[in-house]
């Protein structure tokens, strides 16, 4: 008979208490680990087939969304898997397994293509979810360690994932076939994107709140400064012009007449203006020293655009105009 105590909390406890190990054993158990994932990525390389040509063809002729199936770390990288699809340009959701089996199937319409995913190819829950979804009829494809299993035998299109081992050290932790799984998915991704020729603009418009999304479609006159510009003429005094380039708060003036943008003086200017020992520098006028000619960009071109020219042009502002060459903003680069 086993000893009862040898299975105690406190046993549990005392087997998992950490050791002290070196940093160097350490970076190599990292070492050894990534090389036999990457290993293992080479391989699943290999085992692309038709099947993959197949499913991709059967989410693309889908007229309805792409549901993604599987319990515990399966379904974990399932939700994954599914939030790529739906963030590039294919409409995806994740349905969990138990909660399908009480009501959620309701979820699943006739024109939707089903990714089911189980290594094992037996998972208990996927296993009781099939006479339903054989009932409806669904196109399925199996994401499976294991095709001769009894998920890829009732799946119309079925992608490998085996691999030789995990690489936990007791080959047990889904952790080698995760990663396999996850690849699988992206590589579904992508070929997907591809197809559907899905351009940086298209990512856009689905995440708007992120970096991407709003360098992607924000425009110079949604982020320029368009209210008190800080405007002098061409006759007004030096004196004058540091008096507006305060109240405007951007270190610089911008010297228009009628309308029309003749020039722009910046702090910068000020400052090697003020080092000249010139006499009466302070009653000159803007006329003898702005800098003629500003650049200027039109305040319909994308945010990403504009940064671009600034970087290229090492400068940190831009003058605004529309498309009659009127002043209408300015952007600095600090308004990204």
């Amino acid at each position: 008979m086993s000893d009862p105590s040898s299975t105690s909390p406190s046993f549990i406890k005392a087997s998992l208490e950490p050791k002290s190990i070196h940093s160097d054993t350490l970076i190599e158990s990292a070492h050894r680990t990534l090389s036999i994932q990457a290993q293992a990525l080479a391989s699943l390389a290999n085992q692309v087939t038709e099947e993959f040509a197949k499913a991709v063809r059967m989410i693309l002729s889908s007229k309805g969304r792409t549901v993604i199936c599987g319990m515990g770390k399966s379904g974990l990288i399932g939700k994954k898997i599914a939030a790529t699809l739906a963030s590039t340009g294919t409409p995806s959701f994740f349905l969990h397994p138990g909660e399908a089996f009480h009501g959620d199937l309701g979820m699943i319409q006739p024109q939707d293509t089903l990714v089911l995913i189980s290594y094992s190819g037996e998972t208990e829950e996927l296993m009781r979810l099939l006479p339903s979804l054989k009932s409806f009829g669904n196109p399925s494809i199996a994401i499976v360690g294991n095709t001769h299993s009894t998920l890829a035998k009732h799946c119309d299109c079925v992608l490998d994932i085996s691999i030789d081992r995990e690489v936990c050290p007791n080959n047990l932790a889904p952790t080698t076939s995760t990663t396999m799984t996850t690849a699988m998915g992206d590589a579904l991704a992508v070929a997907l994107m591809e197809c559907r020729d899905f351009q940086p603009q298209d990512f856009a418009r689905f995440h708007p709140g992120g970096s991407l999304g709003r360098k992607l479609l924000t425009r110079v006159k949604d982020l320029m400064h368009s209210d008190n510009l800080p405007v002098c003429e061409p006759d007004t005094t030096l004196k004058e012009a540091i008096s507006v380039m305060t109240h405007g708060r951007m270190g610089v003036v911008l010297i228009q007449e009628q309308g029309h943008l003749l020039g722009i003086f910046t702090d910068g200017d000020l400052r090697r203006a003020m080092l000249k020992d010139s006499a009466g520098m302070i009653d000159k006028k803007m006329s003898e020293l702005m800098t003629p000619h500003p650049k200027t960009i039109n305040e319909n071109i994308m945010i990403v655009q504009a940064e671009e020219q600034m970087l290229r042009d090492k400068i940190t502002l831009l003058v605004v105009t529309n498309d009659e060459n009127a002043l209408t903003g300015i952007l600095e680069i600090y308004d990204r």
